[in-house]
């Protein structure tokens, strides 16, 4: 696989006006979730299980940490160090991934990027106290860094009228890691601890787990995936070298000059800044959801990673939901439709948010957060349903930097959970900050001509008459 051209794929005849497999620049412009045949959903397909794996692994000593408290005896301003650390590095990683993807292509970024993460994973049960237990959360960050591969694999796959779609379902079923975390980790623990392994080894053991799955899946990876729709960049960058001297449609010859275009347009550092307020604030929950309800609402490690576990799983339909509406709206409005729609999600999103930290009893927070998680999912899906759209030369240096942007926004919020503002306040500013961070949607622009390029890239076979071809702004 890693050494070969995939062969065009075979465009089937369109049934009752649904489109063929692929267009004609050979990205898919259907979903098959149950085929496994073409490069497409293989990239798809594996995508979303290497972020989900990266996500679980992530997060999985979040559930944990009222444990891990007791034992390294961490203050409250240490935990809110661990919960910055745990994000503040993905900052960086994310940028670095960006420009790798560029570069080198997804295949072998995120193959090397599961392979190396998993081991601080695995190696997070040798802390024994509180700098080495930091240390090890610092680098476990880094594999947050898949979201970006995840992001950048299926925009070269797909194309614009289902792009969205897949960005959004590939990233939320990843996201569902963190979750599937919450709900499993606690369970594993409990079952260690019952088999005869004392509470502090049992943490320890349990995060073996997560990164062995992401070693094998690393491998799993490198095989069963390609770059494009056309081949890996090696391959097709050299047969272009022999016949174009332009070089290959959607694989660029130069990333740093690539990460260089997208730092100099505003509309990416708006969009990072709008990803911060909602998958910023994501991951922030994540992290100190299961000690709130602790804490506020005396519940047990079982009990209060089921809440939060609820809040993550959500991810499996409410980021493809913000991916598939945005691709609807822009069918009838175009881009600009995708940011009103942006916007208005992120604003239920901060409303939500203030609700929850208002909420006095244990059954208002618990249906709050569930509502606030539906809608900081679907912006995070409409969010990366625009990206493709702001620098097609750069694709990759856009999506790592708007997802840098998520992490400083966890960053930042992180601050406010190191004990010297009361948690319930802190969520109450957070969500401020989101509702005015919603604005931002209504300041990007785009140029009319990326309208006309994006439907080029759509299209059909010859012969094919697309039945949506009218509902698409002129």
């Amino acid at each position: 696989m890693h050494g070969c051209v995939a062969a065009p794929l075979a465009i089937r005849d369109p049934v009752k006006g649904v489109p063929p497999v692929t267009s004609t620049a050979g990205k898919a412009t259907r979903i098959r979730l149950f085929h496994f045949d073409t490069p497409h959903m293989r990239a798809f397909h594996m995508a979303w299980i290497a972020f989900f794996l990266c996500f679980f692994a992530w997060f999985g000593i979040a559930p944990l940490m009222p444990v891990v408290r007791k034992e390294l005896q961490l203050s409250p301003a240490q935990v809110g160090n661990i919960v910055i650390a745990s994000v503040a590095i993905t900052i960086l990683a994310r940028l670095v991934i960006g420009w790798a993807c560029d570069r080198y292509g997804p295949r072998l970024t995120y193959g090397w990027l599961l392979v190396l993460g998993s081991l601080p994973v695995m190696g997070i049960g040798l802390a024994r106290d509180y700098h080495t237990f930091l240390f090890f959360r610092l680098a476990i960050g880094a594999i947050g860094a898949s979201f970006v591969i995840t992001q950048y694999h299926t925009s070269a796959m797909f194309a614009p009228n289902v792009v969205g779609t897949a960005n959004a379902t590939t990233a939320g079923w990843g996201n569902m890691g963190g979750g599937a975390a919450q709900v499993l980790m606690p369970l594993l623990f409990s079952g260690l601890v019952a088999a005869g392994a004392s509470q502090f080894m049992s943490w320890r053991l349990a995060m073996v787990l997560p990164g062995a799955l992401m070693l094998v899946t690393g491998v799993a990876y490198w095989l069963l995936t390609q770059d494009t729709p056309e081949g890996n960049f090696r391959v097709v960058r050299a047969r272009q070298r022999e016949v174009d001297a332009d070089g290959a449609p959607g694989i660029k010859r130069s990333a740093a000059g690539s990460f260089a275009a997208a730092c100099r347009d505003y509309r990416v550092w708006a969009l990072a800044l709008i990803y911060g307020a909602c998958f910023g604030i994501e991951i922030t929950i994540h992290n100190v959801a299961a000690l709130y309800f602790t804490d506020q609402f005396a519940l047990g490690l079982k009990a209060a990673g089921m809440i939060v576990g609820a809040f993550g799983l959500l991810a499996i339909f409410a980021r493809s939901l913000g991916g598939w509406v945005s691709d609807r709206v822009s069918l009838r409005r175009g881009i600009p439709g995708r940011l009103t729609f942006l916007g208005a999600a992120l604003l239920a999103e901060g409303v939500l948010l203030i609700l929850f930290s208002r909420s006095g009893s244990l059954p208002l927070a618990v249906a709050t957060l569930i509502l606030f998680g539906l809608f900081v999912h679907v912006s995070c899906g409409a969010t990366y349903a625009v990206i493709p759209f702001v620098n097609r030369e750069a694709v990759g240096a856009v999506a790592g930097i708007v997802g840098a942007g998520g992490n400083v926004g966890a960053v930042l919020s992180g601050f406010l959970f190191r004990g010297s503002v009361a948690w319930p306040a802190a969520l109450l500013l957070v969500g401020v900050l989101v509702i005015a961070c919603s604005c931002l949607a209504l300041m990007v622009r785009f140029e009319p001509a990326v309208k006309s390029e994006d439907r080029d890239e759509t299209e059909l076979p010859a012969g094919f008459a697309d039945p949506e071809a009218s509902a698409v702004p002129a």
